[in-house]
Parts: structure tokens; C-alpha cells; sequence
């Protein structure tokens, strides 16, 4: 959680370029903003944070500061709460970024949880809420307890124990979303580059409106994937993309199939405007299997393999009670799955659900510590977008939890260092 709070109209450097910024200044607020020195060294210090009128409702105790604001939406009121769990002190910490400053971060202290959510009511009716920690504060003539009148500053009460600053506060708040990196999907490798068809996770700030939001029936267009979802929507070359997935720090979007390769922008809009472009690598093919962070264990990280029954996982024996597991044996028949493969004949374009069979050109094969394994079936997935299928029968290899799985499209090797258990 980072917010810089400015004390007495101090200069603050933004963070990172912004396209078509939307920023809501605000004045006077209706609340009292109240910093209490906890005590610091080397001139850092650190202060607890009483942040307006707080309600508990029993659950969560809801602090709100509120002021008049313009811009967005032709300005109307805005609203930050910050909210934690519990009726006690808050737990909210303003902390020196430097020696001696006056500018802040925001943190919480240890075993506390809690959350920051701006909302704007804008003079037209309209109610944009973000959760976002992305505002500037600052206090146009505080009143100190502690110290002397002159060293009535932010950074002097964080380091005089039980000193105070209050008073009402202004500042902005920029809603832009604003992109900080873009991977293939995290599961299926995470890789920096994507694909045509290939599933693209997009992380940053005030990327959506909603907490969480993942695509329903409802969202769909007969077989067509939405290209809208809670109010965001995606771009990559200038072409939509499919969102499956929406939240303020996280985006999961299928890559449109016809995007040309290269250097790529990719920009994410919603109802605070539009972020700059993030420019991503789009290649022919980005090929990842299914290998989430779950299934790394001791051993190494294992792909996800699943014998015929769908039910039972390529596992050791006991390493898990979720889920049944087995090793699986030299002529097993398993199933594993990925990402960023290319094209199928026929062709199924990404956005669409797979509906009718499919295959994936030649060019894919599966090794078992280095035994090449026969290749049964490889195509995307009925039901689903962008999913790929690959039916194995395991090769003769000696009897281990930890047999190197690898594979290879068009005779480039994957990148993934994955493991797979097999026994007699």
C-alpha cells in the first residue's frame, strides 16, 4: 500500500507516465485527518493514522474523510474510506519514504489487515468507486500537540512519540489506470512475451471499478466471449481483446488471433479513463503447460497430468489429501494441458467457444527424461477458449517422483522446468 501525502503543499513527483489522466481535486475536507507520532530513528518516523469519522459495524471499523471535488464526472463529492477489521485503534501507519521528509507512505501494522476505497459521486448522479491507493493529501493549516508551533510537520511528529498533527486536508486523486507489467497467463509458465489465442494477465493500478469480477453466461454473446466486463475493456494492436477476468490490481484477457506479431501496445480502459500504453512482445507461438504454483512442491514443480477418470492426478502417492493422486506407469495414457500453441485446423479464432473437433498441427512432442512419449491427441478443448489438450502414453522409463517431463513445438524446446512422477 503506498500513497505520498504531500504536508503543506509540497512538490510531489508522480509516479509514472499517464495517458488521458482523469484527476479529481478536492478541497476542504468535511473531517479531520489526525497523524500520532509512534517514534522513528535516523530521522525516519512513523505515525499511527486516525483517518476521519469512524464507524463500526460490527465487523469493520469504516473511517471516512469526504470534501467537494472537480473534475471527473464534472466533480460532485468524494469519498476515501479506509477500513479495518475490528473496533480497536487503527491500524493504518504513515511512515517517512526519507530521512527528515515530510512525504509518506501508507502501511499497516503487523497481524492487521485492511483496505483504502475512493469513491466519487459525481454531480450527474453517477457512483465510480476504486480501490486504490493512488491520492495525494495534504494539510493547509494543521494544529500540532507535542512539539513547538515551528516543527509542526509531518515528519517531526512520526518521530516525537505521542506528538499530533490534524486539521482538514485537500489534495487529487488520479483515477487513470496504469499498467505495470504484462505475462502469459502465471500458470502456464508467465511468460514476458504472448501470443495470437493466448491468454495475457495484465497487472497495474485502477484497472477496474469492481473488487472482482469473472465472466458468467450472461456475459457471453451466443459463443462470443465478452469484450467488456465490469466496465473494463482491453486492447492489444488496437484489436479487443476477451476478458475473462476483471479486479483493480489484475486483468486476465485472451490475445486476439489475427494481432500481428512484435512490439505491441497493450491499453486497459475504464471509467477513470485510460491508461498509457504498455507496449508487449507478441510472437507466433508462446506454448506453456499447466504448472500452477500449487503444484510446485519439494520436489520441483510438477506439471498437472491427469489420468483418464479426469478425477485422479499425476502425483505421489500422499503428497496431497485434495485431490487423488497415482503414479503414473509406462503405458498410461494422461492428459496435460496449455497455452499459446498456435493455430488449429480448423481454424477456431480466440473469443469464440471451442465447439467442434480440432487438431493441432504436427509439431508437438513430450518427453519423459528425455524418452520421447507417443502423442495420442493435441487440440484445444471443447467448452472452453484457448485451451489445449495433449493425450500422452507414457514412455519406458525408469521408475521415479521426480522424471523430467519436457516438450518441444516446431522443434524449439520449452522454457518450463517441470516433473512428473512415475512408477512401475
Amino acid at each position: 500500500m503506498k500513497i505520498i501525502l504531500p504536508v503543506f503543499l509540497l512538490c510531489v513527483a508522480f509516479l509514472s507516465p499517464r495517458a488521458s489522466a482523469v484527476t479529481a481535486t478536492y478541497t476542504n475536507s468535511s473531517q479531520n485527518v489526525t497523524l500520532t507520532g509512534l517514534g522513528g530513528s535516523g530521522g525516519v518516523g512513523q505515525s499511527r493514522v486516525t483517518w476521519g469519522s469512524c464507524a463500526f459495524d460490527g465487523t469493520n471499523t469504516n473511517c471516512t474523510v469526504s470534501a467537494p471535488y472537480t473534475g471527473v464526472g464534472g466533480g460532485g463529492t468524494i469519498s476515501i474510506v479506509f477500513s479495518y477489521r475490528g473496533s480497536g485503534l487503527s491500524p493504518f501507519t504513515a511512515n517517512s519514504i526519507s530521512p527528515g521528509s515530510n512525504q509518506i507512505t501508507f502501511g499497516i501494522m503487523a497481524g492487521n489487515s485492511g483496505s483504502i476505497v475512493v469513491s466519487l459521486q459525481e454531480s450527474i448522479g453517477a457512483k465510480v468507486t476504486f480501490l486504490s491507493d493512488n491520492f495525494f493529501f495534504n494539510y493547509s493549516f494543521p494544529t500540532c500537540t507535542g512539539i513547538g508551533a515551528t516543527s509542526c510537520a509531518v515528519g517531526q511528529v512520526g518521530l516525537t512519540p505521542n506528538a499530533t498533527i490534524t486539521g482538514t486536508v485537500s489534495g487529487t486523486f488520479d483515477a487513470t489506470p496504469v499498467i505495470q507489467s504484462v505475462i502469459s497467463a502465471g500458470s502456464y509458465g508467465g511468460f514476458s512475451a504472448v501470443a495470437p489465442g493466448t491468454w495475457m494477465e495484465i497487472y497495474g493500478t485502477n484497472l477496474a471499478n469492481v473488487l472482482s469480477q469473472t465472466w458468467a453466461t450472461a456475459d457471453f454473446n451466443g459463443n462470443a466471449a465478452p469484450t467488456a466486463l465490469g466496465g473494463t475493456t482491453v486492447t492489444i494492436g488496437g484489436q479487443p481483446a476477451f476478458i475473462d477476468y476483471v479486479s483493480p490490481g489484475q486483468v486476465n484477457a485472451q490475445v486476439p488471433s489475427n494481432i500481428a506479431t512484435g512490439p505491441q501496445p497493450v491499453v486497459v480502459s475504464m471509467a477513470g479513463g485510460t491508461s498509457a500504453p504498455y507496449t508487449a512482445t507478441v510472437n507466433v507461438t508462446e506454448p506453456g503447460l499447466l504448472a500452477p504454483a500449487v503444484f510446485n512442491l519439494a520436489a520441483g514443480q510438477y506439471v498437472v497430468a491427469l489420468f483418464p477418470d479426469n478425477v485422479t492426478y499425476v502425483l505421489p502417492p500422499g503428497v496431497t489429501n485434495a485431490v487423488p493422486t497415482a503414479r503414473a506407469k509406462p503405458g498410461n495414457i494422461i492428459t496435460v494441458y496449455g497455452i499459446g500453441f498456435g493455430s488449429v485446423t480448423p481454424t477456431i479464432p480466440a473469443g469464440q467457444i471451442v465447439t467442434q473437433t480440432n487438431n493441432l498441427p504436427p509439431g508437438f512432442q513430450a518427453s519423459f527424461a528425455g524418452i520421447p512419449a507417443t502423442l495420442q491427441f493435441a487440440g484445444l478443448v471443447a467448452g472452453n477458449l484457448g485451451l489445449y489438450q495433449f493425450n500422452l502414453v507414457v514412455p519406458n522409463v525408469a521408475a521415479s517422483d521426480t522424471v523430467p517431463l519436457t516438450f518441444s513445438l516446431g522443434g524449439t524446446a520449452g522454457t518450463q522446468k517441470l516433473i512428473i512422477s512415475v512408477g512401475n
